[in-house]
């Protein structure tokens, strides 16, 4: 079998993850990145496609007639034309759960950083404050217990489920507030805006789909708690950047944490860059090593299986 892999680079740009076990598969081309222009050259005549970006469209499809299967190196598949696909009898298949733990973790991570300030603490010690403090203990800034805080997550997909996981181990209130409501769900669900008037922090992991697009907008930020922190490590478009901005500018909410933005990479007018009280990380959440080693191993996993006429992980 020919394999064209066409976005390595967004799996392993510092060269820590084994091409081995893709190149056990069969004939395999590695391309760092593959713009627009390059696609139907880098597929050429490759039965498989493993890609994470870029764009497989009908006319890819068609000017490439080989492509028997592809295989998303994540777990969106927006980028493929999964209709054509499916109408030309291409196998799609994608990466499935694999950065449940990463992105939880993150998520987590943010939620410390505002309740503990361990950044900011580190900063003025640094800076020589300890040392003139007539204390042994120095705290001028105020610091949180996560204990008791209330937590809305929007989405109980396996990382929606996951964060909650965590919250309940320390020992938050937890709100879901999900499309369909759960089977034996042990956490109150609600409606979306009963979990954002009541949070103090409120965190998304839902998919991005039309109704979901934009749907943190003045409107909704308008029913925050001004003490609330937003999370979103999920699709930059569920926010609509400039509500936010003018939201953290003007007090209406207290902080912000983003993982997304709506371009990527980051585009230098985007309103959050200059915004009050807003940490942004570059699309992070998912990749630490172990998260980026069990997508190979699924990915490689799910071509073994089409091969073998038993598909897993099939979005068509």
């Amino acid at each position: 079998m020919k394999i064209a892999v066409l976005d390595w680079y967004t799996m392993d740009m510092t060269g820590d993850i084994s091409t081995a076990p893709i190149e056990e598969l069969g004939d395999v081309k590695f391309f760092p990145l593959t713009s627009p222009e390059e696609t139907v050259k880098n597929i050429g005549d490759a039965e498989i496609v493993l890609c994470n970006k870029v764009m497989i469209t009908r006319e890819i499809m068609d000017k490439c007639p080989n492509i028997k299967y592809i295989g998303l190196l994540a777990t969106g598949y927006n980028n493929i034309d999964i209709e054509y696909a499916t109408e030309k009898g291409i196998t799609v298949c994608n990466g499935g759960s694999y950065s449940t733990n990463a992105v939880a973790q993150q998520t987590f991570a943010y939620i410390l950083d505002y309740c503990s300030k361990i950044r900011d603490y580190d900063i003025i010690i640094k800076n020589g404050e300890w040392e003139k403090s007539p204390l042994f203990s120095y705290f001028p800034i105020p610091t949180a217990e996560v204990a008791g805080k209330t937590l809305s997550i929007v989405g109980y997909g396996s990382i929606g489920k996951k964060v909650a996981e965590i919250a309940k181990a320390f020992d938050m209130n937890i709100i879901i507030s999900t499309r369909t409501t759960p089977r034996d769900c042990p956490y109150k669900c609600t409606d979306i805006m009963t979990a954002v008037e009541k949070a103090d922090f409120i965190t998304f992991h839902c998919p991005l789909t039309e109704k979901t697009k934009g749907m943190v907008n003045a409107e909704l930020l308008s029913h925050m708690k001004k003490s609330a922190v937003l999370i979103n490590t999920s699709r930059g478009a569920v926010v609509n950047e400039k509500d936010l901005s003018d939201a953290l500018n003007n007090g209406k909410i207290a902080y912000a944490y983003l993982d997304v933005l709506e371009k990527e990479p980051m585009s230098p007018d985007t309103p959050m860059k200059n915004a009050r009280n807003c940490v942004i990380t570059s699309h992070t959440a998912w990749s630490a090593f172990e998260t980026r080693k069990r997508l190979v191993d699924i990915v490689c996993n799910n071509v073994r299986a089409w091969i073998n006429g038993t598909p897993t992980n099939k979005v068509n």
